[in-house]
């Protein structure tokens, strides 16, 4: 199901595999959770319980030890648990499908569903080299997006079986995603598919390339080997600039990043990035943070 962007996606999957009042459990940065503005709440009555994860790395028993089904009528009971893959906060990370299949598997026990935010699931199955539907047979909805990574200019799909696609039409349509000029819009996802799920891995090399660069000059900002995809996420933590202030600095060098906390700036590779950007950068990186760098 063609929607305009990822957070309609989760949210249209979201709202069919879980009741008013009822419990979705996700990782605590995870995108659902920390920038789709409480809708889940707001439009279907759903309450979010999390777990914290180192990077966000999905640990089955983690999730297993917090899961409450059928409480009773005294408590929320559990319904689904939504995983995202790859992690964004976390930086990209992949999660391990070891402990995605534990997951399913006693989530099947306890009758729970299962969700993947899979907005950059094209990352994770290139940097794995796991295929897309050995991710996908373990979720009952999965939420992809067609730009990011992909270069399409708008939209993600919702993923499920022909029941819950067939469900989640007239939400879409309450929720204003409803279009009927889409196929113009779902063919420029088409031909990202068909094209530029293959650069995805040049991505991975450059950022890869800029992490290990930045970590020869400050090492505690980013353990390269951390790296698997495209995000770089460094951690300003003991230094006294903020992410933002170090975010303006890169632009005013030609360099455009995203402060995503106090102390938390993101940078993204993509095929847009040419190899002249990418020396630009070795260029202006090394100078640029020795003089911003101060220790607290």
């Amino acid at each position: 199901l063609f929607c305009t962007s990822g957070s309609l996606a989760n949210q249209l999957s979201i709202r069919l595999l879980v009741s008013p009042g009822e419990e979705l459990i996700t990782e605590t940065n995870s995108h659902i959770v920390r920038a789709e503005l409480g809708a889940a709440a707001v439009f279907s009555g759903i309450t979010t319980r999390t777990w914290a994860a180192d990077r966000g790395l999905l640990k089955a028993e983690d999730v297993l030890n917090i899961v409450k089904p059928n409480s009773g009528p005294y408590l929320v009971s559990t319904t689904a648990i939504a995983i995202e893959n790859t992690h964004n906060f976390g930086g990209g990370t992949v999660q391990p499908l070891s402990e995605i299949k534990i997951l399913r598997e006693e989530s099947k026990k306890l009758g729970l569903k299962m969700h993947m935010d899979g907005a950059r699931i094209w990352n994770a199955h290139v940097a794995s080299g796991i295929s897309l539907s050995e991710y996908g047979q373990h979720f009952d909805t999965l939420s992809v997006c067609l730009s990011k990574g992909l270069g399409a200019p708008i939209g993600s799909l919702m993923l499920g079986s022909k029941e819950l696609i067939s469900k989640a039409r007239p939400w879409r349509k309450r929720y204003g995603g409803g279009m009927r000029q889409v196929g113009l819009i779902a063919a420029a996802g088409d031909f990202a598919l068909d094209n530029n799920l293959k650069l995805l891995a040049k991505d991975h090399l450059r950022a890869k390339e800029i992490a290990k660069l930045i970590e020869d000059i400050a090492p505690d900002l980013i353990n390269s080997e951390t790296v698997e995809t495209n995000i770089v996420g460094l951690d300003l933590s003991r230094y006294k600039i903020s992410a933002e202030e170090l975010a303006i600095q890169l632009k005013q060098a030609g360099i455009l990043t995203s402060a995503l906390g106090p102390k938390y700036l993101r940078l993204v590779t993509h095929f847009d990035i040419t190899d002249k950007d990418i020396d630009k950068i070795k260029s202006i990186i090394p100078k640029l943070l020795k003089s911003a760098l101060v220790t607290k």
